[in-house]
């Protein structure tokens, strides 16, 4: 038969811990009286450590303060423009490096060009020498060039097209829009011809000779586009300034528009003074 003995923990008299925190109290009293007695020139020192921890402190909270204000001024044009900045400094340095090698920059990097993507870059080249005479020559050209633009911005639903177009023909749904060439016509599932059928293909294929008219009702989204184009084209319209020529200021004394921004702003100081002396000039009597 196993015996199990108990331990008892001894328990902690009240008095022993008056004992502990009195002497706890004590070494605290020893600490203090050790600091009181500091000289004067130390309390003076350490009074200047910490007045220059704590302007330490404050000029690294400035300074952070100060880059962050300036983070938060960075708009997105200003990062465009550093953005073409930084392009335009690794042309260079390519460029540069081309130069050094004996190598054609231009030859170097077409060879990073698809034969897809030079012909749409040729196309679009093409598009802006047509688009380039920004003249007005009648009403007919006007129009021609604003139909233009906006055949820019349709982007055709050929989902809903797709859907028109299968029950129009006659087609099985999903037909056209999961339709793979590579299989061939036979995998055009084609349906009963029905008066449904025959309606739509009206519809979707109408003639000069059609009685169908203002039936079409566009969707939301449609809806939406439409207001969006609108409201943008009245923006645009109340902030274009037609580019006027300077009749009224008389005799051109620039070379550019910079130029004269700043013959303007000279003139508007030493006019009252120079007037004279340029009359004279021009009537040849200035000695």
């Amino acid at each position: 038969m196993i015996s199990i003995q108990e331990t008892t923990v001894p328990a902690v008299e009240p008095s022993e811990s008056l004992e502990r925190d009195a002497a706890e109290d004590e070494e605290m009293e020893s600490a203090e009286g050790g600091s009181s007695k500091m000289t004067v020139e130390e309390r003076k020192a350490k009074m200047d450590q910490l007045r220059k921890r704590l302007a330490a402190s404050s000029r690294a909270n400035r300074q952070s303060l100060i880059e962050e204000s300036t983070k938060l001024k960075v708009t997105a044009r200003d990062a465009a423009r550093l953005e073409r900045q930084r392009k335009l400094a690794e042309t260079l340095r390519q460029k540069a490096d081309a130069e050094e090698r004996g190598e054609d920059i231009d030859r170097a990097k077409n060879w990073e060009y698809t034969i897809e993507e030079n012909d749409a870059w040729e196309k679009k080249l093409a598009r802006k020498k047509r688009r380039a005479d920004f003249e007005f020559h009648d009403d007919a050209h006007a129009a021609r060039r604003r139909y233009k633009k906006d055949l820019d911005l349709i982007k055709p639903d050929l989902v809903a097209y797709n859907k028109q177009k299968e029950i129009a023909m006659g087609l099985a749904p999903g037909t056209l829009s999961n339709f793979d060439p590579k299989a061939g016509p036979s995998s055009l599932q084609v349906s009963t011809t029905s008066l449904e059928q025959q309606l739509a293909a009206e519809n979707l294929y109408r003639d000069a000779n059609t009685l169908m008219y203002g039936d079409n009702k566009p969707s939301e989204d449609a809806i939406d586009r439409m207001v969006s184009k609108i409201n943008k084209d009245i923006d645009k319209k109340s902030k274009f300034s037609r580019k006027r020529l300077n009749e009224d200021e008389g005799d051109i004394t620039y070379i550019n528009e910079h130029n004269r921004v700043f013959n303007k702003k000279i003139a508007r100081y030493y006019d009252k003074y120079t007037s004279e002396i340029r009359a004279s000039f021009e009537r040849g009597t200035a000695l």
